[in-house]
């Protein structure tokens, strides 16, 4: 464990029963949430490439223009 980490799990020792609890189901929730992401990314890395290609060759076939901002 971190020392950063470390000090905020003894910081948040100190704290009444109903606020540690609180706090711990944040993070377990926020850890959870990465894993989610992180997997969903993983499964989407074909998917990703494939539309990059494709955009790839729509622009080399000249079917897109340059982004205006002011058209916006």
């Amino acid at each position: 464990m971190t020392k950063l980490l470390n000090q905020a799990f003894q910081e948040a020792s100190k704290l009444p029963d109903m606020q540690q609890n609180i706090i711990a189901r944040w993070l377990l929730d926020e850890l959870l949430v990465e894993k989610k992401w992180d997997s969903l990314f993983a499964e989407s890395e074909d998917f990703l490439a494939n539309l990059a290609d494709e955009a790839l060759r729509d622009h080399r076939a000249g079917k897109t223009k340059p982004l205006n901002l002011d058209e916006l």
